[in-house]
């Protein structure tokens, strides 16, 4: 009795292994759910020697070893997903940091720059009258 309770076991765990490696696929799922429950099932009908309501509670409990599974995997996927993500975001501030460093040190380094005088004459804008002066226009080339 002994070494069929470990033949069965083993059995059992081979199922749920096979299982285990489809469990990232979603098409695999009825295969798996269908393989786990049939698995429990027998397992549990040879060990309760026939028992009809042990051996759906053998058939239900390897389906629920199955979703168990699916669950694992997504949530593990789900988990790479969002880590990938946010990654994915923080290389993006990195490079607009970067490339805004960037054109802070190219706007440093100027060429030439002239100043051109502009004289600017008495007006009155608005009902605001600015008294005439001298604003220096900027060039760089």
């Amino acid at each position: 009795m002994k070494t069929k309770l470990i033949f069965l076991s083993l059995k059992m765990l081979l199922c749920i292994a096979v299982a285990s490696l489809f469990a990232g696929c979603s098409t695999m799922r009825p295969i798996d759910d269908a393989a786990l429950g049939a698995g429990g099932a027998y397992l549990v009908h040879e060990l309760s020697h026939g028992n009809a309501a042990a051996t759906v509670a053998g058939a239900a409990g390897g389906v629920l070893i199955s979703e168990g599974l699916h669950y694992a995997a997504k949530s593990q996927a789900d988990k790479a997903f969002t880590s990938g993500y946010d990654k994915g975001k923080s290389d993006a501030v990195k490079q607009q940091y970067w490339l805004y460093v960037s054109m802070q040190h190219q706007r440093n380094e100027t060429g030439s720059v002239r100043l051109y005088p502009v004289q600017l004459p008495e007006q009155r804008i608005d009902g605001v009258t600015f008294q005439p002066s001298t604003k220096y226009l900027r060039i760089e080339e």
